[in-house]
């Protein structure tokens, strides 16, 4: 846990969100809760051509809640729906404790800095926040 608070990369993106704002233009929006803390966000993104164009979030948490959603808006802006799917995976995989190979890990980039919150289960729903809420707005962007 003390590795997690020391990174350099977690507290930059805790302390200094570059995708926390409201956005203008967005094309699919989600509110996601973790009821067992009272972390809230919600989730916006541009959607055009199947790619995430945008990705933006508000709302209030924790540390690890607010950099995660930080982390992953970076992460998936510029995929196709389909990467941000998969990276969505991969994420909620690791944070379960699942094994990931080097790649997948490489493919994660700074989210697999968030890999020892698989061992602090208090936390995984705090980490898993923005992701099930992306994967929310994936799944009614399906239907």
């Amino acid at each position: 846990m003390a590795s997690l608070y020391t990174s350099t990369t977690f507290m930059d993106h805790n302390a200094h969100p570059d995708y926390k704002y409201e956005m203008d233009g967005a094309t699919h929006e989600h509110d996601g809760i973790n009821p067992s803390c009272g972390d809230e966000l919600t989730l916006q993104l541009r959607i055009e051509d199947g790619v995430i164009r945008e990705a933006s979030f508000t709302g209030h948490g924790c540390a690890i809640s607010q950099a995660s959603a930080d982390i992953m808006a970076e992460l998936v802006t510029d995929e196709t729906v389909e990467e941000a799917r998969r990276l969505s995976g991969l994420f909620l995989a690791m944070i379960r404790g699942e094994e990931l190979s080097e790649d997948d890990f490489e493919d994660l980039d700074e989210a697999a800095e968030l890999r020892d919150i698989s061992h602090m289960p208090a936390r995984v729903k705090c980490a898993e926040l923005a992701w099930r809420t992306l994967d929310g707005i994936l799944d009614e962007d399906a239907a």
